[in-house]
């Protein structure tokens, strides 16, 4: 069994964006990349939570992620844009888009920004979020290097291209939808390898396309699309919408962060805001989202152990547990990070509880 080491969250917020800002961003930036890190692991989603911070600093020691971008509107209609985000970090340039499209649905209600020339941005939800946290309903997507064979095929066609979905409740937390379009996100492949774990077979394939439960074979692999033909055709409507009416790339013409460690991604990004409150007081939406939310969850289960949920309960939970006990690190990580710290001359320690 792996070991872990618990470390409290705002350490290792602090020293993440300590990491970060030593690598070139701008303090502002460092803090919002390794708060949204350590908020996904907050969420429970380790998958893409501070594990991705090695992968970030190495690409902006090496110029693929441009840690000064000037990100930009290329193109305006009023209540949609089109932002170029300069190879940027996916994170610093993720938060400006979708920070424009809540602008832009203040004064018209609805605000779409489209960006193309980014990185990889983490979990979607981090953005989506931020629309619910102003009373608005986000979406956010991202298209992704092809990663993902048809069922039956032996070549990826299209990206696991994950989607957001955040609705305000005005309760404890949002209705928050957050998956991408392969059975299993590609980062939960990294885990399972650290954690030296086997897979289940219909995660993922071999470079022949063979099902496998190897996290390596499969890392080097290719994805399956979730719910067959119907995560697949989801999945290329998000690189529609993301990649093709952005103006950038799309299916073959990214670059993974992995294989093309020196090479930024080209990502692109669909941010979207909806001002319900300009159809419903705050009231009415908490009064309704909460009928909607009890109905949901009194529906009766067949296991008497197992409780119902709805979207962004779990994660919900997971961050009021892991604020209170701290958040579980594998030892590899962790001697990851402390090293990166020591290489960047960054004095502060990343404590065990």
């Amino acid at each position: 069994m792996v070991k872990e080491i618990v470390v409290d969250y705002k350490i290792l917020q602090a020293y993440t964006a300590a990491l970060f800002q030593a690598r070139g961003l701008a303090a502002e930036d460092a803090n919002f990349v390794a708060k949204s890190l350590v908020d996904t692991n907050l969420w429970g989603i380790d998958s893409h939570g501070v594990m991705r911070a090695p992968i970030y600093l190495k690409r902006l020691e090496t110029g693929a992620i441009n840690a000064q971008p000037e990100i930009k509107t290329v193109k305006s209609a009023i209540t949609m844009e089109v932002m170029d985000g300069d190879d940027g970090a996916g994170q610093v340039v993720g938060r400006v888009a979708m920070e424009r499209a809540i602008q832009l649905a203040e004064q018209y209600n609805m605000g779409m920004v489209l960006v193309h020339r980014s990185n990889h941005f983490g979990a979607a939800a981090i953005y989506s979020r931020m629309a619910a946290e102003k009373g608005m309903i986000g979406l956010a997507m991202t298209n992704v290097v092809r990663n993902v064979v048809a069922p039956g095929g032996s070549k990826p066609v299209i990206g696991n291209n994950p989607f957001a979905v955040a609705i305000p409740t005005y309760g404890a937390f949002p209705f928050v939808l957050d998956i991408s379009l392969s059975s299993v996100a590609g980062g939960k492949l990294l885990l399972a390898k650290q954690k030296g774990e086997k897979i289940p077979m219909d995660w993922a394939t071999d470079l022949e396309g063979r099902p496998t439960d190897d996290p390596e074979k499969a890392f080097n692999g290719f994805l399956l699309p979730v719910g067959g033909h119907k995560g697949l055709g989801l999945a290329y409507i998000v690189d529609i919408l993301s990649g093709v009416i952005s103006g950038g790339v799309f299916l073959d013409a990214m670059k993974g962060m992995y294989k093309y460690p020196d090479d930024p991604s080209l990502t692109c990004f669909m941010m979207t805001a909806v001002n319900v409150k300009a159809i419903m007081l705050e009231e009415e939406m908490k009064e309704r989202m909460g009928e909607f939310a009890s109905q949901i969850k009194s529906s009766p289960m067949w296991d008497e152990n197992r409780e119902m949920m709805i979207p962004g309960e779990i994660e919900y939970r997971s961050s009021v547990k892991r604020k209170e006990q701290g958040i579980p690190l594998a030892e590899k990580l962790y001697d990851e990070l402390m090293t990166l710290g020591k290489e960047l001359g960054v004095s502060t320690a990343i404590s065990e509880l």
